[in-house]
C-alpha cells in the first residue's frame, strides 16, 4: 500500500503549535531548566532512632503543629532562590503546610522586608511521599553571599520520624506550636541544634561558575568547631576562594555526616555508607565541577571493634574510593583526594587501624588516581608525634577544633580548583 506524501509544511506548524501551546503547561519546568543553578548550602540527611528527637517534639519522636526555622549559611550569590526538601528518611508522608525564606537578622529573627513564601508547583503547600524529595518553586530573592538564611516550614500534622542531620553545627529553632512563617521572631521557640528536611539551596544569577562538593564524615561536617561561626574547613575554604584574586567564584556545598563510613553502617543516624548515598547526596546537586573526598577514618576505627563482616582492609578503602570516584567522572566531575587526619588517642584507635590510615593516605598521595591531591594529615599532625594531633588543635584526638579546621583549609593550594 502506498502511503501518501507528507506535507511537511503542516506537519512543522503542527510542531510550532505544540510547543507553543504546551509551555502554558510547563512554565516552571521550562523556567526551571534554563536557570543555571549552583548549590549555595547543602546538608546530607539521616534519621534518629524512635525516642531520641528533642523534647519538644511529640514524645521524642515527631514534629506536629509546629514550624521550623532552619537556619543556614550559604556560600554564594544570587538573584533567584529555591530549596530542596527531603522526606528520605521519613516514615510516612510529610505535610509541609506553608514555607518561608528570609535573611536571618539574629536568634529566631528575620529581616522582615526579605520575607517572601515559598511555592511548590504554585501551592503554598506540599504532601512530600516517603522516601521523595522535592524542589521549591524558583523564587526572585537576593542572596548574599556568606550570609544567614532563614528557612521556615510549617508542619501542620504529626510528622512521623524527621529526616535530620544531628552535627549542624548551627542554631535552629523549633516553635511550640502554630504557623510562624511570616512571625519577625519565635518568642517561644526552643534551640535546636540539628537541621531537619531541608537538603539544599540551590542560587542562580550569580557569578559562581559551578559547584565544589567536600564529601566525608564528622570531620567535614565540622564537629569540634565552635557553634554558629562556621568554621568548618569547607566553610573556610570557600571564604579562601572568594578572596582569592584571579580564580573563579565557586559555591561549595557540604555532603559530610558524622559517623558516615565508606562501605558499611553502624546505626541509621550515621546514614547509609558513602557509596550507597553518593547520588542523592553529592551527585544530585547542581551543577558540580569538583569533589573534595575525605572519608574513611571511621571505617578503620569502628572495624576493629565491629562484627567480623564489617571489618575492612585498606585495599577494600581504596576500591570504595575508586567507585566514587568513577561514577563522579562520569558526570565530568573532577576528583580530589584528601589524606586522612591522624587520630591516636581517640576512642577507637589501634595500631591495626593506623597501619590500615598510613597505607591508604601512601596511595591517595602516590598513586596517580586522583586529579589533584590535598594533604591534610601533613597539614595537622603533631610535628613530635605525627600519629596525633597536636593539643592546640583538638579536644578529642579525632576531631580538629577551630584552629585545626583553619589549619586545614589553609594547606589547600587554590590553584587545583582553577579551571583555566
Amino acid at each position: 500500500m502506498k502511503l501518501p506524501p507528507i506535507n511537511y509544511r503542516l506537519s512543522a506548524w503542527l510542531l510550532i503549535m505544540t510547543m507553543v501551546t504546551g509551555a502554558g503547561f510547563n512554565a516552571v519546568s521550562a523556567q526551571d531548566l534554563n536557570q543555571s543553578w549552583v548549590t549555595a548550602w547543602a546538608m546530607s540527611p539521616s534519621t534518629l532512632p524512635p525516642g531520641m528527637l528533642p523534647a519538644e517534639t511529640a514524645d521524642h519522636n515527631e514534629f506536629d503543629g509546629q514550624t521550623l526555622r532552619l537556619i543556614a549559611h550559604v556560600t554564594a550569590a544570587g538573584d533567584t532562590v529555591r530549596i530542596r526538601l527531603s522526606n528520605s528518611h521519613g516514615n510516612q508522608p510529610l505535610h509541609i503546610g506553608a514555607a518561608s525564606i528570609a535573611e536571618q537578622s539574629s536568634g529566631t529573627g528575620i529581616d522582615i522586608a526579605t520575607l517572601q513564601s515559598l511555592s511548590f508547583g504554585d501551592q503554598t503547600s506540599i504532601i512530600i511521599p516517603r522516601g521523595a524529595t522535592v524542589f521549591s518553586d524558583p523564587l526572585p530573592f537576593p542572596v548574599a553571599a556568606f550570609s544567614n538564611l532563614s528557612i521556615s516550614l510549617y508542619l501542620p500534622e504529626p510528622s512521623g520520624l524527621p529526616t535530620t542531620h544531628r552535627a549542624a553545627m548551627q542554631t535552629s529553632f523549633v516553635s511550640e506550636s502554630g504557623d510562624l512563617t511570616r512571625a519577625a521572631s519565635m518568642d517561644d521557640a526552643h534551640e535546636i541544634t540539628f537541621w531537619h528536611y531541608l537538603t539544599a539551596i540551590d542560587v542562580s544569577g550569580g557569578e559562581a561558575v559551578s559547584t565544589i562538593v567536600t564529601v566525608g564524615d564528622s570531620i567535614t561536617d565540622g564537629v569540634g568547631s565552635t557553634v554558629d561561626t562556621n568554621n568548618r574547613w569547607p566553610n573556610l575554604l570557600a571564604l579562601r576562594l572568594r578572596n582569592e584574586a584571579g580564580m573563579p567564584t565557586y559555591a561549595v556545598a557540604n555532603a559530610g555526616l558524622s559517623g558516615n563510613r565508606v562501605l558499611h553502617e553502624r546505626s541509621p543516624m550515621f546514614g547509609e555508607n558513602l557509596l550507597a548515598r553518593f547520588e542523592r547526596d553529592v551527585l544530585a546537586l547542581s551543577n558540580v565541577s569538583h569533589i573534595v573526598l575525605l572519608e574513611g577514618i571511621n571505617d578503620m576505627g569502628m572495624s576493629v571493634s565491629m562484627a567480623t563482616d564489617q571489618q575492612v582492609s585498606a585495599g577494600q578503602i581504596i576500591a570504595g574510593y575508586r567507585q566514587v570516584a568513577e561514577r563522579a567522572r562520569a558526570h565530568g566531575i573532577k576528583v580530589i583526594g584528601a589524606t586522612l587526619t591522624p587520630f591516636e588517642g581517640a576512642g577507637y584507635f589501634s595500631e591495626a587501624g593506623e597501619a590500615k590510615r598510613e597505607t591508604v593516605n601512601s596511595w591517595i598521595r602516590n598513586s596517580g588516581f586522583f586529579d589533584a591531591v590535598i594533604d591534610f594529615e601533613s597539614a595537622v599532625a603533631d610535628e613530635n608525634n605525627p600519629d596525633r594531633l597536636p593539643a592546640e588543635y583538638t579536644s578529642d584526638n579525632l576531631h580538629p577544633n577551630d584552629a585545626g579546621y583553619a589549619a586545614m583549609a589553609n594547606s589547600i593550594d587554590l590553584s587545583i580548583f582553577d579551571q583555566e
